[in-house]
């Protein structure tokens, strides 16, 4: 999680990033009643886009839907071997701090940039073979924590403000920090698995949404269209290439499908730290600010079938649609090149 100087604040990993106009708030450190109490009032500035572009209605999903996902158990913390070089806030008292400045690398760092995104998408590619029916998102997260000890790495999700897992499972309805559980995946599911590595002292983040046995057609839709939205909005990157074109190109791709675009969590700087600067906004705005040669951040663009408004479960962590409406999500970790960009978390 991190930000800039007031009154601009980010937060990208966790679920209390708000959107009061096109400013993202940072919220973690007031109280969970005064935070959800941001989110209800934040509903009022998205209703306008879930009229217009959504495709359903709340009214149309029930309540007692059973497929609607409940909290399972959730098992112990895995351990991490003493010799794996751990992030500076694991462990720590204190929240990670807000870093203001963007993430520019020299040639070193790039490598080390490089070699943390390989990684990552090599650890994201392996959890995608492991989701089928009647697997538990617990098992899949011990696989994933097993392959990155194995690698040498930290899996950077554990223990980052108290985050008790070393990989994010948001499944159906969840739009992203799903924490791992008892759960079994279910025939038609569909789950996004976030997988960030720090190897190195250097962090390589991303995600992908996979399709669990016979998938509708509306849901491989939303997948589809999803990932469209991420590889357009990496196609217009290059230096000086204002950050703000980012959230127009997913917006206009997202529109042809009225498919909601998610507004209240933003694509981050990565690099040393887990998340810097630039503030990445998957929706129309009019944020400053442009891209710079060498600089890594993340697109991770999360659209919706119906509302885009997050619940935030009592565990301070898992976000699912208001609605009960699918949400998928893709994400990459990107170096801006003299020639364009560079995707790092790709094998």
């Amino acid at each position: 999680m991190a930000g800039a100087s007031p009154p601009r604040l980010l937060s990208s990993f966790l679920g209390d990033r708000l959107a009061f106009s096109a400013r993202p708030l940072l919220l973690r450190s007031g109280a969970l009643g005064n935070r959800r109490a941001a989110y209800q009032a934040t509903r009022t500035l998205c209703n306008l886009v879930d009229i217009l572009f959504n495709r359903r209605g709340r009214d149309e999903i029930p309540e007692n839907n059973p497929r609607r996902l409940r909290p399972g158990k959730v098992s112990p913390r895995l351990s991490v071997p003493n010799h794996i070089q751990q992030p500076p806030y694991v462990n720590s008292r204190q929240r990670p701090g807000v870093n203001n400045g963007p993430e520019i690398h020299d040639e070193k760092g790039i490598e080390c940039m490089r070699a943390s995104g390989k990684l990552a998408a090599q650890v994201l590619k392996f959890a995608g073979t492991l989701v089928k029916p009647g697997i538990t998102t617990d098992e899949i997260d011990k696989a994933v924590h097993q392959m990155i000890i194995d690698n040498g790495a930290y899996p950077s999700p554990l223990g980052y403000c108290g985050y008790p897992k070393s990989v994010c499972t948001s499944v159906n309805e969840c739009i992203c920090h799903g924490i791992p559980d008892s759960r079994p995946l279910e025939d038609g599911d569909i789950i996004n698995i976030d997988v960030t590595v720090y190897l190195n002292g250097y962090h390589g983040d991303t995600s992908a949404t996979f399709l669990c046995g016979d998938v509708d057609d509306e849901a491989k839709k939303l997948v589809q269209v999803t990932r469209e939205c991420l590889d357009k909005a990496i196609s217009i990157c290059a230096p000086g290439v204002e950050i703000k074109r980012i959230g127009r190109t997913i917006q206009d791709h997202a529109d042809k499908f009225k498919f909601g675009v998610v507004r209240h969590f933003v694509g981050h700087g990565v690099g040393k730290v887990f998340h810097a600067e630039p503030v990445v906004l998957h929706f129309r705005n009019n944020e400053w600010g442009r891209m710079m040669l060498n600089q890594t951040f993340t697109i991770e663009p999360m659209l919706t079938l119906g509302s885009i408004n997050p619940v935030i479960w009592s565990d301070d962590w898992t976000a699912v649609t208001e609605d009960g409406s699918l949400s998928a999500q893709f994400e990459h970790t990107i170096l801006i090149t003299e020639d364009g960009p560079e995707i790092l978390t790709q094998c």
